[in-house]
């Protein structure tokens, strides 16, 4: 039983026999979203049971030449509808199954940004038919299942160009640092030491979060697990229409990135409200754009044209 269902109001879902009956009548019900052609005459089929808004379980499969239908895995899913551009995203292939894992090696946080991407049947069909793609955006988001609430801490006032300006140059470094530049390397490790040291002397008569006000760092030996601490800009409280348990939909700002987390109300320790703080452990998930890549070879008549 996959352990982030209890994210999207599946608490007491404790034997098979119920999860069972929930993925049948995804499948039966017709909650159909994806499908391609694998050969000898089979069909991989995705389906998904909507359990709450932008939320529910995605069954994947494939149906035989009989019309039979053998499922091969499920997971619980959240939709974003805000994206995160990116110009350097890939995908991987897992070793176990025909799932991928997105890639964003220019993601905001300063670190190289691992999901578990939840599109895979589309990219797999891409993949068959030998289409190369680049990644456009990611929609991101993460279910928790054990998180708490923080209070904000005091911030200076500052120009809100001072801090953009701050925060470009910043990512201009991260740029010129995964390039090799010394001068940018050299830079970026003064300012952690710098930072460091801050810390070392604030942290004796001051709590650590209160020092640090947002932060995204990978956890666990599982590549798409982070532990997050990050600002809460929107809040929505959502219902599960099978089980009624209450699920918080919080859109976070970590690190200048926005993305969705889902956590069972139950498993939410502390009130949340838009300004104060999130801290948890998050399963990060995401639906991956992607655009067919552009050649820049031209024909012999197009040259011969544009001359």
């Amino acid at each position: 039983m996959h352990k982030y269902l209890r994210s999207i109001g599946f608490s007491n879902l404790t034997d098979n026999q119920a999860l069972e009956a929930l993925l049948e009548r995804a499948v039966n019900e017709k909650y159909k979203t994806d499908m391609m052609f694998a050969g000898n005459g089979t069909i991989v089929e995705q389906y998904q049971l909507p359990v709450a808004p932008s939320m529910g379980i995605t069954v994947v499969g494939e149906r035989d030449n009989k019309g039979v239908f053998h499922r091969s895995y499920y997971f619980p899913y959240m939709r974003s509808y805000d994206g995160t551009l990116t110009r350097e995203g890939t995908v991987e292939r897992h070793l176990e199954k025909e799932t991928y894992a997105g890639v964003l090696e220019d993601f905001r946080a300063g670190i190289t940004l691992i999901f578990y991407v939840t599109n895979s049947v589309q990219l797999r069909e891409l993949h068959q038919m030998m289409i190369r793609v680049d990644a456009r955006q990611a929609f991101l988001t993460g279910l928790s299942t054990e998180g708490m609430i923080l209070l904000p801490i005091e911030k200076n006032e500052e120009d809100d160009e001072i801090k953009k300006r701050k925060r470009r140059e910043q990512k201009k470094l991260y740029e010129a640092a995964r390039q090799g530049d010394p001068e940018a390397i050299e830079t970026l490790t003064e300012t952690d030491l710098n930072i460091m040291n801050e810390v070392q002397h604030r942290i004796v008569q001051e709590d650590l979060y209160s020092l640090v006000e947002s932060s995204f760092m990978p956890t666990g030996v599982e590549c798409d697990m982070y532990q997050i601490l990050g600002e809460i800009v929107g809040m929505r409280v959502k219902s599960n229409v099978y089980t009624h348990e209450n699920i918080v939909d919080l859109k976070i700002n970590c690190n200048d990135c926005i993305f969705h987390v889902a956590i069972n109300e139950a498993d939410l320790h502390g009130v949340p409200a838009i300004g104060r703080r999130f801290k948890g452990k998050i399963w990060m998930q995401g639906e991956l754009e992607v655009i067919e890549e552009k050649s820049d070879d031209k024909t012999a008549s197009e040259k011969e044209h544009d001359e």
